[in-house]
């Protein structure tokens, strides 16, 4: 801190006495999420052999299995389905959506339009081939209402399209809406449970998982889905994901991931302790991922940007919204993230177009699992408003020092 202005070592020295009280309630929840993983890896006896995973078929993979059963008791469902076939959070989505719809089926957003990888799966961009409407499955969203759910349209066009799955879309995606909290989520699922009680609630969890003491399927999600290179894999899972749920529609997601007759194989190789230690120490990670997020949402708002949520709203996922409405700031601050990664910090992030997205995005991302969210990075589209997402960070003290070093670069260069 020597190196800097003294009017940003006062400036950083007011955020820390200011998020104090919120730090401190997020090592409470540290504990709390903790224990209850703790408990899971007890109750499943998990050995050091488990550790090694399997080759070929994966036959009498004990680690697979135990792995699984952790995770069904942790987020309290039925059965899990946890495996490093998954190469991305929306791979696992589209796998979960596939594996219980069929042609005729209608698959409805709650949450508004999904982001733009998921309309890749479900058809609604140029690629045909392999999605959901190619397949005779049938789409429908509810538009949001001042960011939040349009309970009185939600009622009408559930009632009319009579889906088979509601989605909800706990994080914004690339949107500017608040992300949803567990509290609203409850709302959500009562909700369609009462107009449409036969509809599956499928929650895509990404960003989410230990971002709060609870999980949307203590509250009677049918089905959810997550990224190992997001919350759930702590850092450490270098790929794969996950779908808990109801038994028989776990059951169904593993046909589509696997064929039917296979659903007892799927070789783990190198990756079971990478994926027990990851979801172990996941809790942990996750809070120190948003701490930074607290922290750095405080600074830019005393710099004078604007942020969402600010540092003392509630927070259910892992990233920051900072809003430039100026695409050669919000590129420059992008950069000078980059610039304070582990890895590439020599690289210069330039907008490109990235596969699955409509707009060209800017993407800092120094990051040891390529693509990993959980550790640090920001990325965006480039349209308006010219919004970076910041998220992740494997220690406090790294995005910390990151942000710190982008002020001073973008704000007293001069000083």
């Amino acid at each position: 801190m020597n190196n800097y202005p003294k009017e940003l070592i006062q400036i950083v020295k007011e955020v820390n006495d200011l998020i104090a009280p919120k730090l401190a309630e997020l090592d409470e929840q540290v504990v709390y999420n903790q224990a209850k993983v703790l408990e899971a890896y007890k109750h499943a006896s998990v050995a050091e052999a488990d550790l090694k995973g399997t080759n070929g078929y994966g036959d009498d993979d004990t680690g697979r299995d135990k792995l699984e059963q952790i995770f069904a008791e942790v987020f309290q469902t039925e059965a899990a389905l946890v495996r490093p076939q998954f190469v991305s959070g929306t791979h696992t989505l589209a796998t979960a959506m596939k594996g219980n719809l069929q042609a005729g089926d209608t698959l409805t957003y709650l949450t508004g339009m999904p982001y733009d990888t998921l309309q890749t799966v479900i058809g609604l961009t140029p690629h045909k081939q392999g999605t959901l409407m190619q397949r005779g499955i049938k789409f429908s969203y509810v538009p949001l209402k001042d960011n939040q759910v349009d309970y009185q349209a939600a009622k009408e066009i559930l009632l009319r399209d009579k889906p088979k799955m509601v989605a909800i879309q706990r994080s914004k995606g690339y949107s500017t809406r608040p992300s949803y909290n567990v509290g609203q989520i409850k709302e959500m699922i009562a909700f369609v449970k009462e107009v449409l009680p036969t509809a599956i609630v499928f929650i895509d969890n990404c960003y989410g998982e230990f971002s709060e003491k609870h999980e949307p399927t203590e509250y009677g999600a049918d089905l959810m889905a997550g990224s190992l290179i997001k919350n759930g894999g702590g850092g450490i899972a270098k790929t794969g994901g996950y779908i808990v749920g109801k038994k028989q529609l776990v059951e169904n997601a593993t046909y589509e991931l696997l064929a039917p007759g296979c659903e007892e194989e799927g070789a783990t190789l190198t990756n079971m302790q990478d994926f027990l230690q990851g979801f172990f120490i996941a809790p942990n990670t996750v809070v120190n991922a948003i701490k930074g997020m607290v922290f750095s949402s405080a600074l830019l708002e005393k710099m004078g940007l604007e942020v969402a949520p600010r540092w003392d709203a509630v927070r259910t996922d892992l990233i920051q919204n900072i809003i430039f409405h100026d695409p050669e700031k919000m590129v420059k601050f992008a950069k000078e993230l980059q610039k304070n990664s582990p890895v590439d910090s020599f690289v210069d992030p330039v907008p490109y177009n990235m596969p699955g997205y409509e707009d060209k995005v800017v993407m800092a991302a120094g990051t040891f699992v390529s693509g990993s969210t959980i550790e640090f990075s920001a990325d965006g589209p480039i349209r308006e408003p010219y919004a970076l997402y910041m998220q992740g960070g494997l220690t406090y003290a790294h995005v910390k020092i990151a942000v710190i070093n982008a002020v001073n670069e973008l704000f007293f260069k001069k000083i």
